[in-house]
């Protein structure tokens, strides 16, 4: 009887593709995956660790699966892998331990697991910055998330990342394009473009972002692009004119601003001031005033104070984006920021954050609300619930329609009709 798999992916889209990617091994050396509630021989975790919260969650998974499985090898590897393989070691039921660079021996460290008395440590470190995990998604929906980049040079007040990731490096462009006619021959239309700092991609190669992007851009079978998140200050005007041009880059935008304070900003060590960052929202909207933009805020860093919060407001309610990921300050050990004087009592922090996020709930609404009564193409997804199939148009709003097995996986145009309570539009396929 073929052994048994389960995957437990925690934190960003770079760790869902590196999951798809430890799964494809583990499937081609015999083993068959289950799913994350089914019982297993092998319990894999892919850890984050951005916030407090994500490291609890991870520790709370590791004893769920342990109760739930005791028999079970469980395996934690990923950023809070990286950061505090000790503390994770420490939990009853762990047995490998594995850091982010090195992701890639996972599969040959469980086949060669012998003693299981002792969790095993492996390779947390990130000196050797010449490795790089190749990843793509598959087998998920009808996008692949593709990986280009690794590491950040930023180290910025308030992350980890750096510590976690490593130097920022990337495989070069011709086996990037190899992947994705990979990706193309599995069937997926659609690409998202993710790494840890996307646009810093050529650290290792000396290549641009944008080449990439073109290169891209000539693969034939996939369909539509998404830039999974980019930074302010390395989102150039060439990258708006390429996607604004590409038939294929949708009018999709994920652009992290912290903060719309520029004294806040030169306290978290961001690259850039508000008033740039106004300036690249109002680039993209000149040339695709139907581009959806979503933008990350943090509340409650130290000595943040009302006049910053008000500046954050401000600046949001006049750019009018179309959604807010919003996350309350969270300090983490080894950072800048756990030494910096001023700090926001979390109750406060949550309450500026429950601010923003009613800001958040007009302006996608806002945004949405605009759409109803065009039209838009949409790729429809396989998830079917109470008779309907859902999917996203090129530029991200959440469609709806009845459900028709023949149209799962194609790109299809709709009539946009009507909007509900969740902000979905519901929509009549035209073709």
């Amino acid at each position: 009887m073929k052994r048994r798999v389960s995957f437990h992916t925690l934190g960003c889209k770079l760790n869902f593709s590196e999951s798809s990617t430890l799964a494809r091994e583990f499937e081609q050396g015999g083993f068959v995956r289950v799913g994350a509630n089914e019982a297993a021989d092998i319990c894999v975790i892919n850890s984050c660790s951005v916030t407090e919260h994500a490291d609890k969650k991870c520790r709370n998974i590791i004893r769920k699966l342990h109760r739930r499985n005791p028999d079970a090898i469980i395996a934690v590897t990923g950023c809070y892998a990286q950061l505090k393989p000790n503390e994770i070691a420490s939990i009853e039921g762990v047995d490998i331990v594995l850091g982010n660079n090195y992701k890639g021996d996972l599969f040959q460290r469980v086949v060669e697991l012998g003693n299981r008395s002792q969790a095993k440590v492996f390779s947390c470190d990130c000196e050797d910055i010449s490795r790089f995990f190749a990843a793509f998604s598959s087998g998920d929906r009808t996008r692949s998330f593709l990986k280009v980049q690794d590491g950040c040079d930023y180290k910025c007040a308030y992350c980890t990342i750096h510590y976690a990731r490593g130097s920022s490096r990337n495989q070069p462009i011709a086996e990037l394009v190899a992947e994705a006619e990979k990706v193309a021959a599995s069937g997926l239309r659609e690409i998202v473009i993710t790494g840890v700092n996307t646009g810093d991609f050529g650290r290792t190669t000396g290549e641009k972002f944008i080449d990439l992007l073109q290169a891209l851009d000539k693969v034939e079978g996939i369909d539509r692009y998404r830039i999974s998140s980019i930074e302010p200050n390395l989102i150039t005007d060439e990258i708006i004119e390429f996607c604004a041009r590409s038939p294929k880059f949708q009018h999709h935008f994920h652009i992290p601003l912290q903060s719309g304070s520029t004294r806040i900003l030169g306290l978290m060590r961001r690259r850039y001031t508000a008033e740039k960052f106004a300036d690249r929202i109002e680039k993209i909207r000149s040339l695709m005033p139907d581009a959806f933009i979503g933008i990350d805020v943090i509340t409650g860093f130290p000595g943040e104070t009302e006049d910053d919060v008000c500046q954050t407001y401000d600046l949001l309610s006049g750019l009018r984006p179309s959604f807010l990921h919003i996350f309350p300050f969270s300090e983490r050990p080894g950072t800048p920021a756990v030494d910096m004087p001023d700090k926001v009592p979390a109750q406060l922090s949550a309450e500026r954050a429950s601010r923003l996020d009613g800001l958040c709930r007009i302006l996608h609404r806002e945004f949405c609300e605009k759409a109803v009564g065009g039209e838009a193409e949409v790729l429809f997804e396989s998830t079917m619930r109470g008779g309907m199939m859902f999917g996203y148009t090129g530029n991200y709003i959440r469609v709806k329609a009845a459900y028709r097995r023949d149209k799962i996986n194609q790109i299809c145009r709709v009539k946009l009709v009507a909007i509900d309570e969740n902000d979905d539009l519901t929509a009549e396929i035209l073709d």
